[in-house]
């Protein structure tokens, strides 16, 4: 299953609101919004809905009115943890490496 993942992907931030609950388009916009301070336009979001269902992470659940809310699959919550350790890692080489350079450069030089 492929996992790459970046901090502002669609998918990524997605299934990360999803984890704590199912919600429907508008609801996902905001709490994206909220967490991220990443604003997703209806298309990109809709579009990424309908590549994640194809791909088993969200399932529609049963439309509340004229909302549809989606929820997170198990197979979703296993991608997510994939991406989220993808991400650690990358956040934990990037804090080493920027910690050694700050201790290398010289005093009053930018580091």
């Amino acid at each position: 299953m492929e996992t790459k993942a970046r901090a502002n992907d669609p998918t990524l931030l997605i299934l990360t609101s999803l984890s704590s609950g199912p919600k429907h388009g508008y609801a996902l916009l905001q709490d994206i919004d909220e967490f991220a301070r990443v604003q997703l336009g209806p298309g990109t979001l809709y579009g990424a809905i309908g590549r994640l269902e194809t791909r088993g992470l969200i399932e529609a659940l049963e439309p509340r009115g004229r909302t549809r809310p989606y929820a997170l699959t198990d197979s979703g919550g296993e991608a997510l943890a994939a991406m989220l350790e993808e991400l650690r890692a990358i956040l934990d080489v990037g804090t080493s490496r920027l910690k050694r350079s700050a201790r290398l450069a010289p005093a009053g030089a930018p580091a």
